[in-house]
């Protein structure tokens, strides 16, 4: 009987430089992990799988493949033999989000069918780059805004719109994998405003997404994109494993080993998860790495829209204060902050925002709560009341104020100013 290569499993080991031998050894260390026990596979085991000769691991093999490579068994090719590869349980959903998943997984009808007897529009790059113009302004509002739930709605329109363009025409490979791209950079923004939102259940359901739009594109620098911002989304929810398991596949693909820069951006955030997990050592080390690996990186080289935005040294401090607050080293927490606040780009209104009421926080932990308040108080009113994070930050900050100084004037002050938000905002 004839048997089909298993393309999907081909793809993602050579996507992330693995032989068959080196794979094998990487499943047979994942058997260890579940039972104790290393597994028995050898480099013969992994050239059946992608010949499609065994379309069906053993239970305990298909387990370590899953914790290899972080993906359903599914996705990666594998099915009972004579079955089609299953689909994933449906969710309860609303009725927009299944009309996303359905236009995403490639099975819905075509949304704008061509008028029978015409000729089909041909689609092109210059429709790409339009797209890539709407990409740019959904990065501006984030750095102004962050957070806000009309930009995690309009960037998922946004990626709907890229899908339903794959089905309004023709189009050549290069035009539809840039289209895949720019579904699954739309659909990535839509993620990282519920993770700075503190939405996270919606913002799983948009990573789900992306990652399979990123995989239908191809494209290195949105895949770490979208493994990049897992990670830290398990970092804000205290899930510190899953973190550093997410942005291990992220720091795994190719892309950071052409482009420094890449490499620096997953450094600098493990060293901010390892401080998470209370790993001075390994933290510390990280981002003497991530400077150094910024430090090799060109600076003349063409590099996504979203990452020149953001990713420079004034964030490499500001990764480096979160680190040192949850570390309880506050003073190196506040020289970071004040690196960071002295490097920051203008157009980092978010950002400047999270690093002031961070500093205010590392100075009241050191005893200066005059100082720490005053800090506090410059947080712009917008982003105290309308941005998730910064608002509950500043909350544990008026608590922590009581706390420190239940009679001082600076609490009658620090109430005060916050009435205020509440009448302006």
């Amino acid at each position: 009987m004839d048997t089909a290569r298993n393309v999907l499993l081909e793809t993602w080991m050579t996507e992330h430089g693995h032989s068959s031998n080196t794979m094998a050894e990487a499943v047979n260390r994942a058997v260890e992990r579940l039972t104790g026990h290393p597994g028995g596979c050898d480099g013969s085991s992994v050239r059946a799988w992608k010949s499609g000769r065994i379309q069906w691991p053993k239970s305990l093999t298909r387990r370590a493949l899953e914790e290899v490579t972080n993906l359903p068994i599914a996705a990666l090719g594998f099915a009972p033999r004579g079955r089609a590869v299953p689909a994933p349980e449906p969710e309860q959903e609303d009725s927009d989000l299944k009309r996303r998943t359905l236009v995403s997984g490639g099975l819905a009808a075509a949304a704008a069918a061509a008028v029978p007897g015409s000729t089909p529009r041909r689609i092109g790059m210059e429709d790409v780059d339009r797209l890539q113009r709407r990409f740019t302004e959904i990065i501006a509002s984030d750095h102004r805004h962050g957070g806000q739930l009309g930009i995690e709605r309009r960037a998922a329109s946004l990626a709907d719109e890229a899908l339903n363009l794959q089905n309004s025409g023709s189009a050549s490979q290069r035009v539809r994998a840039n289209l895949y791209a720019a579904a699954a950079a739309f659909r990535s923004s839509a993620m990282w405003a519920a993770i700075d939102g503190r939405r996270y259940d919606e913002a799983k359901a948009h990573m789900r997404e992306a990652q399979a739009l990123a995989e239908m594109s191809g494209d290195q620098a949105i895949k770490f994109r979208i493994w990049s911002h897992a990670g830290t989304m398990y970092r804000h929810m205290g899930r510190q494993a899953d973190a550093l398991a997410a942005n291990d596949v992220a720091r795994n693909l190719h892309i950071t080993r052409r482009d420094p820069m890449f490499a620096s951006l997953g450094l600098a955030r493990q060293a901010a998860i390892l401080g998470a997990s209370q790993d001075r050592t390994g933290t510390r080390r990280s981002f003497e790495q991530a400077g150094d690996a910024m430090d090799r990186a060109d600076p003349t080289a063409h590099r996504p829209t979203w990452l020149v935005a953001f990713y420079d040294r004034a964030e490499l401090h500001s990764l480096a204060l979160s680190a040192h607050l949850a570390l309880g080293d506050y003073p190196a927490a506040e020289l970071h902050a004040n690196h960071c606040l002295a490097t920051l780009r203008p157009h980092m209104l978010r950002s400047r925002a999270i690093t002031t009421t961070r500093l205010a926080h590392a100075q009241l932990a050191q005893g200066d709560a005059d100082a720490a308040t005053r800090a506090a108080m410059t947080v712009p009113t917008a982003a105290a009341t309308q941005h998730a994070r910064v608002s509950r930050m500043l909350g544990e900050f008026g608590s922590a104020l009581r706390a420190k100084a239940p009679r001082s004037p600076l609490v009658d002050a620090w109430t005060e100013h916050t009435a205020a938000w509440r009448i302006t905002a």
